[in-house]
């Protein structure tokens, strides 16, 4: 199987502008139900925000999540795939870089998915524990 990372990828992503408040991510977060969002200026990608980062660079740094635009506390040192990558290729990035979700990225620059180690777990083998909790309802 030559599965490429458009097979496994999360397709449309939610985004959010750079200048977007910190708050405002967290709204859009929890309303879709999601762990990260990738930050655009205009189309272009510049960064992804977790919730983690929320918590880590923002709350307890004692930042105003209203003040404080995501582009102050996003990753902005972004690796990225594209949609044709191998799963393999792609295992072996998250491997070597310790990122557990990666932007995929036309080669116009175009985010059109997001694959996370969920979305390798299920797409390589569907009957891991792995695969399970990741295709599994969220706990509210």
């Amino acid at each position: 199987m030559n599965e490429c990372a458009r097979d496994i990828m999360t397709p449309s992503p939610h985004t959010i502008q750079s200048s977007e408040s910190v708050k405002g991510a967290a709204l859009v977060m929890r309303k879709s139900d999601i762990g990260d969002v990738i930050v655009v200026e205009g189309r272009r990608i510049v960064g992804i925000l977790t919730d983690r980062d929320i918590v880590v660079r923002a709350l307890a740094e004692g930042l105003d999540p209203e003040a404080t635009p995501v582009s102050e506390i996003c990753s902005r040192e972004l690796t990225t795939i594209r949609p044709t990558d191998s799963v393999g290729s792609v295992v072996r990035v998250m491997r070597e870089k310790a990122i557990r979700r990666l932007p995929v990225v036309e080669e116009t620059g175009e985010v059109i998915g997001i694959v996370s180690l969920g979305d390798v777990a299920v797409g390589r083998d569907p009957r891991s524990a792995l695969a399970d909790i990741s295709a599994a309802p969220p706990n509210v």
